[in-house]
This record gives structure tokens, C-alpha cells and sequence, in this order.
């Protein structure tokens, strides 16, 4: 190992992209984590490049009068949630300003006036998804002595650690979803102790208990998934058995036996154990289904607002065919149906696409149309000359951004305009860059779905030259 140096009164200066905190000595730039602006501390340096170092908060020498104190107890160790130590007026000024840097110095943009962020109504239980892992090794404390602890104060439910794909913190509260999801949670592992289930293993792959899955909405549906390593069905059964009888509120409760050596369920068989199938959520006169491999936004309440600026922003009148990119569930497509004459949505994951028509269904809208498939595979010009050139493209790619054989389809399409939909401005800003080439930017929307977290989502409209 090589042997960095500690430097010493660093002043920080800035937050930077993935939620760094920023600090120069020199002509070289620092990256840290669980520091901010002002605050005044010393750094062990891990790792040292020409330009830049990044390192580890080794004191505080000096707390920034910006800093507020964290809410969460496992904050600094759990991983998530590490803007909490910002008031959350200065994370969303930093998110707003992180849109601008990504689009006007990766992209090289011109942009108009870049519209304030519209920041999250809840900052705390404001997600509706939750995905916990059973170990028997979980995580400990520096200064802990591991060998001295029993086997079952080494067994735990929680988040992975940073970096770390065997290392589970165990938690005791959360406080990104509603209580109800630590009661449970809570619950499962002093059900497990107590009856001498396996925890699972993620070194040896062994074990019972293996992962945890709760969904909530604003319509009162609550939805959990147990996956476990094995069938053990007088084990399995007793505990579901526990779970119902103990939480009525649950309303949908699953089970998947999940041999794999990853804990991916898309390929596997999900058991309804009782309860419905799946939950519902509302938004305005629209009811969505969302099974237990559905993709939803994960802030049902701010996923409205976000809805809002792409209905907004594709300006619709009735007439228009409309491509949505990437619909997932088809939860834009079914909120702008009725403002479009005809509506194409383009999907990945098949089981995601039987849940668009589900919902297209259930809300009795006959204007849509859901195609399964790699976008890169089914958007092509053929496609486009078999269902039409589209007035408005609407884009909702993942955090990698679209396929550049995917952004020349559009480009040949040539909408009269294109709504992009990101949770990376960066990927986006490379998108945009091409897309420029025809279009110009019209409006920016930054939009926080992930209150103390780096992430921000941004909606550009595009219209064509």
C-alpha cells in the first residue's frame, strides 16, 4: 500500500458531482464524504492522481455554521442519506446547481433560464419501496471485538454497506419509509432468533432468510415479499402465518424461493401467500397497479409533480402521436392518454408491460399501445415507418442514459419535440449534446425525488429547429 499524506485545516468549499464534498489545495482538487461547505477538517488521503485526491474525514478541526445535526442513528455507517448533515433549502440549491454544472460543462449546452427545483413536500417517509439483507455476518463497529459476540447478535436485516457486497448493517429504524416497514422488519428478525432461522450467508450462499421487500402507497396498500435461499415450507408457512396474523395492515404478502447466487427476482417465480397480488396507487382519476416487479418511482408524491412537468412541457392537444421511451409501468403514458390521440409505449421488462396494459385497462383508456423489447432492438426506423413518426417523443432512460443507436432513430424520426426525462444530468447532458444537433433546448425542470441524497431528477423540452 502506498503512503498518502494526512493533510491537515482543510477548508471545504463546495459539494461536488455524486454528493462529494469539494475542497483545493492547490492547484489539486480533494474529494471527501460527510463533510460541507465551511466545515474545517483534517484528511488521511486514500487516493492521489495528477489532478485530484480523494480522501477520508480523519477530525473535525471546525463544524460549518451551514451544518445541521443528522436525524437518522445510523447515519455516517448505513451509506444512505448523506446530505442529512445539510438543511435541505441548501441540498436542493446544490441539486439545482448540479443540473446547470452537468448541462452547461459536459454537454456544452445553451440553455434558457433554468427553472427553480421544485423540492420534495416530504423528506422524510417519502419512499415507497424498501429492500432489505438477511445476514448472519452483519456489520460491526470499529472497536467492537466480533469474536466476543453470540451468533445471533451477528445475525441482522439491513442495508449493504458501501463498497462492501458481504457486509450488512443491521437496522433498527429507518426513517425513508413509513414505520410500519421497521415494525415489520423488526418483527421478522425476532421471529428468526427466536425460532432458529437461518440468516443467509452472502460468502458461502447459504442459509434460509435472504431478502426483504416492502411497497407501500398513498392508498393505504402495503405489500411485502420474502425471498428465501431454499424451500423449508413448515418454516416458510409458520412465519408468513405470523406476519399476516400479527399485520393486518398488510395487503398483499409474498414469497419467492430464490436459489440464484444474486438476489434478482425478475427471473423468478413470485407466490402469493395472501392478500391481493398486487397494490394500487392513485394519482388524479388514474389507479396503477404495481406488482412485485413493477417499476415505480419510488416518491409516489413527488412522481406526480414530475408527471405535471412532462404533461406540461409536452404541451399535447389532442391530435398528437406520442412515443413514451422506456414507460415502464406506463404511468406517463396513461397520466397524458387523454391529451394525445394515440400513445406508443416502449418497455424492457415484459412483466412491466403487462402491468402498462393492466393499467390502461383499469382506466378504461383505449389509446394506448405497449410494445416489449430492448429500445435499441424495437425503436428503429422500420418501427417508426410500421406505427407512425411521432409528433412528441417522451424519454425516461436509466441512470447509463439512451443508446446512441437509440438517439439517431429519434433524430431521423424528428418529433417536433421531445420531452427528456432523467435521473442522471450527466448521461443526460451527452444525450442532449446529440440530440442539439436538430433541437434546441426550450425548458428545464430540476425536480428533488430523493431528499438527502445527491440524486436529482431533470426534465428538458426540446423543440425542434
Amino acid at each position: 500500500m502506498k503512503k498518502y499524506p494526512l493533510l491537515q485545516d482543510v477548508i471545504i468549499t463546495d459539494v461536488a458531482a455524486e454528493g462529494k464534498a469539494l475542497a483545493r489545495i492547490g492547484d489539486v482538487v480533494l474529494f471527501t464524504e460527510y463533510a460541507v461547505p465551511g466545515d474545517v477538517v483534517d484528511v488521511q488521503v486514500t487516493k492521489k492522481k495528477h489532478s485530484y485526491m480523494e480522501g477520508r474525514v480523519v477530525e473535525y478541526k471546525k463544524l460549518s455554521d451551514v451544518r445541521c445535526q443528522p436525524y437518522c442513528r445510523h447515519y455516517g455507517i448505513c451509506g444512505g442519506c448523506k446530505w442529512q448533515i445539510l438543511p435541505y433549502e441548501e441540498q436542493i440549491r446544490h441539486k439545482q446547481q448540479q443540473v446547470v454544472d452537468a448541462l452547461t460543462r459536459i454537454g456544452h449546452l445553451t440553455l434558457p433560464e433554468v427553472s427553480p427545483i421544485l423540492g420534495s413536500a416530504k423528506i422524510y417517509q417519502y419512499r415507497n419501496k424498501l429492500e432489505y439483507t438477511f445476514s448472519n455476518r452483519c456489520w460491526i463497529p470499529f472497536g467492537v471485538d466480533r469474536e466476543q459476540l453470540s451468533p445471533e447478535q451477528l445475525c441482522g436485516v439491513g442495508f449493504h454497506i458501501p463498497g462492501m457486497f458481504d457486509k450488512v448493517l443491521d437496522i433498527q429504524t429507518c426513517c425513508l419509509q413509513d414505520d410500519i416497514t421497521n415494525r415489520i422488519r423488526n418483527e421478522i428478525r425476532s421471529y428468526a432468533l427466536e425460532h432458529n432461522l437461518e440468516f443467509f450467508n452472502l460468502r458461502s450462499q447459504e442459509g434460509f432468510l435472504r431478502t426483504l421487500m416492502i411497497r407501500n402507497t398513498t392508498t393505504g396498500g402495503l405489500m411485502v415479499l420474502l425471498a428465501f435461499k431454499k424451500e423449508m415450507k413448515t418454516e416458510r408457512e409458520a412465519l408468513l402465518t405470523h406476519l399476516d396474523e400479527t399485520f393486518p395492515e398488510i395487503t398483499s404478502l409474498l414469497y419467492v424461493i430464490n436459489p440464484k447466487c444474486n438476489d434478482t427476482i425478475t427471473d423468478q417465480e413470485i407466490h402469493l401467500f395472501s392478500g391481493d397480488e398486487a397494490i394500487y396507487e392513485q394519482m388524479e382519476n388514474l389507479r396503477f397497479k404495481i406488482g412485485p416487479k413493477s417499476f415505480y418511482q419510488t416518491n409516489s408524491e413527488q412522481a406526480y409533480e414530475l408527471y405535471k412537468v412532462v404533461r406540461r412541457f409536452a404541451s399535447l392537444t389532442g391530435e398528437e402521436l406520442v412515443y413514451d421511451l422506456y414507460t415502464g409501468t406506463g404511468t406517463i403514458a396513461n397520466f397524458i392518454a387523454h391529451s394525445a390521440r394515440k400513445v406508443i409505449g416502449i418497455e424492457y421488462v415484459p412483466e412491466a408491460i403487462e402491468d402498462a396494459k393492466v393499467n390502461s385497462e383499469i382506466n378504461n383508456i383505449s389509446n394506448t399501445v405497449f410494445v416489449a423489447g430492448d429500445m435499441k432492438d424495437i425503436l428503429t426506423d422500420d418501427f417508426i415507418a410500421e406505427n407512425g413518426r411521432p409528433d412528441v417523443i417522451i424519454t425516461d432512460p436509466p441512470r447509463a442514459g439512451m443508446h446512441e443507436d437509440v438517439v439517431k432513430v429519434i433524430l431521423n424520426a424528428a418529433p417536433q419535440k421531445i420531452v427528456y426525462v432523467s435521473c442522471n444530468p450527466a448521461t443526460q447532458a451527452r444525450d442532449l449534446a446529440l440530440l442539439c444537433a436538430d433541437y434546441q433546448i426550450a425548458a428545464v425542470q430540476p425536480v428533488d425525488m430523493f431528499p438527502h441524497t445527491h440524486h436529482v431528477e431533470n426534465v428538458v423540452q426540446l423543440i425542434r429547429k
